[in-house]
């Protein structure tokens, strides 16, 4: 299937490759295959091929330590003879397309149906034309020249089709355009660090050629594929590749190869690039699914979509198909879970759809009846051959009417409104720093009831500078003189700190005059170099002396040890170990301390608990971290074991104490008073210490001292939410949610079993919107299961961005609060437009309905009908959807899932409205005639020149509307509709616009608007009765809202049909009860499975190339397994999940074999100590499909 285009582009490069062979030692096609190896193969190969992979660098023409001399012609051969790094973008739609689509609504076929019908016979002239027995006698002769006009209404009402129809492709085809933007935005800022010509810098991912040499470190998406040099602690989870959960350890003499689109979960290093683009690892696997869809295409849709969507779903190599990723992304975000505010309004529609219909059926029975009644019994016609077409042009006519009614009562303004006013807010928030990842986030973020934040860099500055020290038995309040420091000590010190931290962590000059040192890499540690450098000494020569590759071992920091230590070998031959961590586990492992005189002394416990008294809790008090230095020697003979971390990291020397403070945001408390005036809780979940959580939390105004509030510990907290068993119980989690404001020392795991536990609560009468920053690696399950995860831009790792909704680009909490007044103001934007909506329908419909059933003839035609259908859709949803924020905003409660979105103030102005604007249509169409002394135009024949009654009363309703535009401004009762109007210029510019060409279709529209000219004083009167409509307004304004206690309202999401988040599927049609009822845990079984099928087929059909291979899997998921974010599943701590009904029995045979308890738990595992069971298991159905390798599915260990 696939085979034709790869080959061809294969073909192509190997052209290439031949006129270029002799440039390189090794070609793409070679490097490539070798990327498909894994562990010891590839080492074997490497070692037959190339010798080692110093021997590949040379041949690659690059230096492991300097890096590709980066210039220009260099890079240009590269990426001609090994390609670029980014996958060539799926096409957008066509402009045609986008019309197609648009075609396909039912009322607009059933218009171009009836208006086919009316063209047809309106050109059939039969001979008894002249015959005066047919009944279109009534209201006196025709013209001739009228009798000719009879196409022009079809015409017209195919002419307006067309409009609308133009109007929806054009949105979409911006609204494409507007994701492509965003996305190339996001992908412009992903950079990736590099060395070049012996300096590490930042370039954008498809800058990278292969012969790079990458840094790689904790929290990366790798960019490409390559072969592992140096490095310590590699970790990386390759489950978006292969499925298998466990971390792969990665080292150069066992398993050197780093894959594109896997993510580095501990450790750091450097790799030489080895496969870019199309020919990684992850490339390939998209070519694969690219070519598979075109050549589908014919036969099978669905899977073509499907397709589509995983294509769409990986994208590590951030290529330019994103937009288009982000589209389907989009489609299927909507199938999969409504928002809050679409359940609202899918229903409403429904509903007013409904109704709609049932009037346009009564107005076209009606109308036939009357009109045969009337004139086959009343006036005793006999059914003549010659007239049929006449009669039945009749009824083509009422036909037509009631299909008019029909598209006046269906709002389908509403998605376009919505979709307008969400690219409208995520176009603006990128001014407020927020990046909308899913467009849906943007409007639940309206809604939210608490928010989960970080504290450093959210909250706190993020720039990290020691402001106290215990050094040698004295407590030091501000940085020490160095000459007060004995020398033993501060050499020491000075290596231990330079040595044991990340070398790419630095401090650079300021770049402008008079500003602040840059600190580059982790800040805790730019701190502690700080220190060194306030202490008049330099860490540079320290580390010259003791390069990375000389370092022996290093334990990288992680969130289970909480510290880091580097072993080197000193001259002697024997071993020093510096360590540096959280203050309160490092000195637990410390058995010496240094004096003054630089000399260890034993540190026995109750030392220790007087030091923690005296030293620690007075620095955390002041809201500062506190981080512990110590080292400890070994002996050269025996070697210990390295391996055997708990004796390692013991027997510890403590060297210093430094308390690090990292100053509140300016801006934060502000930001938090206005999000606690809001109705939005804000909890600070952090790993800090006690103490130093609580100093913050309260110079950021989260907790204010005399109020109820709980702050505890990760250990406590976990204590409290379980029962004896160690599971976590929901009703336990109830009592402490409420009040808990602080969390600390708070595992990764504890942050997502709270934000669950929050979502998942019961016990308020609103179901709690969660949102959570974040910006670890490890904080992916939280981001993920939040209904809003917020990852930062500046400090955020790839997999955080990956896991999250929104990126804050600058970091900052204030931004959040923008994008929670956003939020508020996408939800009132919505229901602005559906007061507007609503009160035209209402008025159109009844209008329509009375009118015909009273004169046989709608007042409105179709074509009017049309027209204001457009105004009050897409123009109205353009100028309402685009109202601007205000301040005041924050100033109510979030409105939550079960509120209307019809509110009673809303029905009140819709039918208050719908009153007015009904008196007065109905005193023009019966007594306006009168009143301006024209012609009626009541009971006019069928093709009769259009009046000037009839012209009248549409323009008068077409002004009410625009009048009421202005009102529907302003939902919540508001005296002064004008506030603010001049800040809104599309506002303004669609009123004067509509305004404009209403005069030009009355003046000039003539037949096929079946409008006639009107005088100025009619026009004055006109627009008179339309500004009633703001007077009449402020008369409804005045009536009290309460008192209309009759008054329903409407959109309302009931409980029960709220569906849990996880189990919606990605097709609609396929949610089948059984399943709905399924609990979640069951459902994060049944997915885990499906992704592994179809995981499996797909790395089978790339391994064995046989592309026909790539069936699809009836998968509920489409091929989400390629995901670019590691899959985090935690279970719900209850290994035995009761089974369901035989919804599924291929799945359900596999849970047989799965719910066995949990077998082996991982080592180095953080659950073990909170308890929660990770269960590896091996499903048989993964198994059988590919012997090989057993796939351990589901669990990530965290």
């Amino acid at each position: 299937m696939g085979d034709m285009t790869n080959s061809d582009f294969y073909s192509k490069n190997q052209r290439n490759e031949s006129s270029h062979g002799g440039e390189f030692g090794c070609t793409m096609e070679e490097l490539r295959s070798l990327m498909e190896l894994r562990g010891t193969e590839a080492v074997v190969k490497i070692k037959e091929t190339y010798g080692d992979t110093e021997a590949i660098c040379r041949r690659l023409k690059t230096s492991p330590v300097e890096g590709l001399p980066g210039t220009a012609p260099d890079l240009e051969k590269r990426k001609q003879i090994f390609g670029q790094n980014f996958i060539p973008p799926k096409k957008p739609k066509t402009f045609m397309q986008l019309v197609w689509e648009a075609l396909q609504d039912v009322t607009l076929i059933i218009l171009e149906i009836a208006a086919i019908i009316s063209l047809g016979l309106s050109f059939y002239h039969p001979p008894g034309e002249s015959n005066e027995g047919c009944a279109t006698a009534q209201g006196g002769a025709e013209d001739e020249g009228e009798a000719e006009a009879g196409w022009i209404e079809g015409a017209a009402i195919l002419l307006s089709v067309i409009c609308v129809v133009l109007v929806t492709a054009f949105n979409d085809w911006s609204k494409e355009k507007q994701f492509r933007g965003l996305q190339s935005r996001i992908e412009q800022e992903q950079k990736f660090t590099v060395v070049r010509a012996g300096q590490v810098v930042q370039i954008p991912v498809a800058e990278i050629v292969v012969g790079d040499i990458a840094q790689v470190k904790y929290g990366d998406l790798l960019p490409a594929d390559g072969l592992f040099i140096q490095g310590n602690d590699l970790k990386i989870d390759e489950s978006s590749l292969t499925g298998e959960s466990d971390q792969v350890r990665k080292s150069v003499d066992k398993d050197p190869m780093l894959l594109s689109g896997t993510h580095v979960m501990e450790g750091s290093g450097r790799m030489v690039v080895t496969a870019v683009g199309v020919n990684s690892q992850t490339g390939i696997i998209f070519t694969l699914l690219g070519a598979g869809g075109e050549e589908e295409e014919k036969k099978d849709k669905k899977a073509k979509q499907q397709d589509g969507a995983a294509a769409m779903e990986m994208q590590p190599l951030k290529s330019a198909e994103g937009g288009d990723a982000d589209d389907k992304k989009k489609a299927n975000m909507h199938k999969k879970e409504k928002s809050v505010l679409q359940g609202k309004l899918t229903k409403l529609a429904v509903q007013i759809g409904k109704a709609g219909l049932v009037m346009s059926a009564i107005t076209v029975i009606i109308l036939v009846l009357y009109f045969t009644v009337d004139t086959f019994v009343v006036n005793k016609k006999p059914w003549l051959p010659e007239c049929t077409p006449v009669y039945v042009q009749y009824f083509v006519k009422f036909f037509i009417i009631g299909v008019t009614v029909l598209v006046v009562a269906v709002p389908e303004g509403l998605p376009l409104a919505v979709t307008i006013s969400l690219a409208y807010s995520v176009k603006k928030m990128m001014k407020d720093n927020n990046l909308v990842r899913h467009l849906d986030a943007c409007e639940t973020m309206g809604n939210a009831t608490a928010i989960c934040s970080d504290k450093t860099g959210t909250l706190t500055t993020n720039r990290m500078t020691v402001v106290q020290a215990y050094v040698g038995d004295v407590h030091y309040k501000e940085i020490p003189e160095p000459s007060s420091i004995n020398a033993k000590t501060m050499e020491l010190l000075v290596n231990a700190i330079a040595i044991n931290s990340a070398y790419t962590t630095k401090i650079l000059p300021p770049e402008k005059e008079g500003a602040l040192p840059r600190q580059v890499g982790n800040k805790t540690e730019c701190g502690l170099l700080g220190f060194v450098l306030d202490l008049k000494q330099d860490y540079e020569p320290v580390r010259t002396q003791v390069p990375e590759e000389k370092l022996y071992k290093v334990y990288t920091f992680n969130s289970v040890r909480k510290s880091m230590s580097t072993v080197i070998k000193l001259p002697d031959e024997s071993f020093r170990m510096y360590s540096k961590g959280a203050s309160e586990i490092v000195l637990k492992k410390c058995c010496k301390i240094l004096t003054g005189a630089g000399e260890p002394r034993v540190f026995r416990p109750r030392d220790r608990d007087e030091m923690v008294k005296k030293v620690i809790e007075p620095m955390a008090c002041d809201g500062l971290r506190t981080i512990c230095v110590a080292y400890r020697d070994f002996p050269s003979s025996p070697e210990p074991d390295w391996d055997n971390e708990n004796d390692i990291l013991n027997d510890l020397t403590c060297i210093c104490v430094v308390g690090i403070e990292d100053p509140v945001r300016p801006e934060v408390p502000e930001a938090i008073r206005k999000c606690q005036r809001a109705g939005i809780t804000v909890r600070m979940v952090t790993g800090d210490n006690i103490n130093t959580a609580r100093a913050i939390a309260i110079k950021c105004g989260i907790i204010h001292p005399g109020e109820d509030f709980l702050c505890l510990e990760g250990k406590e907290f976990n204590r409290r939410i379980r029962n004896e068993k160690g599971e976590i119980e929901q009703e336990r989690i109830d009592k402490i949610w409420p009040k808990l404001r602080v969390l600390a020392r708070s595992s990764p795991t504890d942050k997502h079993t709270l934000v669950k536990g929050i979502i998942d609560s019961t016990h308020t009468e609103q179901r709690q919107v969660v949102a959570v920053t974040g910006d670890g690696t490890n904080d992916g399950p939280a981001l993920k299961k939040a209904d809003v995860g917020f990852a930062m831009g500046i400090a955020g790792t790839d997999v955080a961005k990956e896991a999250s909704d929104i990126i804050l680009t600058d970091d900052n909490f204030s931004s959040i609060v923008k994008a929670v007044m956003w939020g508020r103001n996408v939800y009132d934007s919505i229901s602005k437009f559906l007061q507007f909506q609503l009160t035209v329908n209402v008025v159109a419909v009844i209008v329509a309905f009375t009118g015909a059933c009273i004169t046989q003839d709608s007042p409105l035609k179709a074509v009017q009908m049309l027209w204001v259908n457009l105004i009050m859709d897409t123009f109205a949803s353009l100028a309402l959807a685009t109202e601007p924020p205000t301040e005041t905003l924050l100033l109510r409660k979030p409105y939550g899932r079960n509120k209307p979105l019809i509110s009673r103030t809303m029905m009140k102005n819709i039918l208050g409205h719908a009153v007015y604007q009904l008196t007065l249509i109905f005193t023009l169409l019966f007594v306006g005639e009168k009143m301006f002394q024209i012609d009626s135009g009541r009971n006019a024949p069928l093709h009769s020149p259009p009046s000037e009654h009839y012209t009248i009363i549409f323009n008068t309703f077409v002004m009410m509307q625009l009048f009421n535009e202005i009102n529907a401004r302003k939902i919540h009762g508001e005296r002064n509709v004008f506030d603010g109007i001049f800040r809104n210029p599309i506002f303004c510019t669609i009123v004067l616009g509509t305004f404009a060409i209403q005069i030009v279709i009355v003046q000039f529209g003539g037949k096929p608007f079946s409008c006639s000219p009107l005088q100025l004083d009619q026009w004055m009167w006109c627009i008179f009765i339309g500004l009633g409509e703001l007077v009449w307004g402020q008369v409804i304004a005045t009536i009290p809202t309460s008192r209309l206690k009759f008054l329903k309202e409407a959109g309302r999401l009931t409980q029960k049909e709220e569906i849990p988040e996880e189990e919606l599927n990605e097709d609609v049609e396929e949610i089948d009860h059984a399943e709905r009822e399924l609990r979640r845990g069951q459902i994060l079984w049944f997915r885990g499975l499906n992704r592994i099928q179809t995981q499996i087929r797909v790395v089978k059909a790339f391994r064995s190339s046989l592309y026909e291979g790539l069936e699809k899997p009836e998968s509920r998921t489409s091929i989400h397994n390629f995901m670019a974010h590691p899959e985090f599943r935690i279970e719900d701590s209850q290994p035995h999940i009761p089974l369901i009904d035989d919804t599924d029995l291929e799945e359900d045979a596999a849970l047989k074999q799965n719910s066995s308890p949990p077998s082996s738990l991982n080592k180095n595992n953080s659950a073990i100590d909170s308890g929660i069971n990770l269960t590896t298991d091996t499903s048989k159905s993964a198994t059988s499909s590919s012997p090989g390798s057993p796939i351990h599915s589901l669990e990530t260990s965290l």
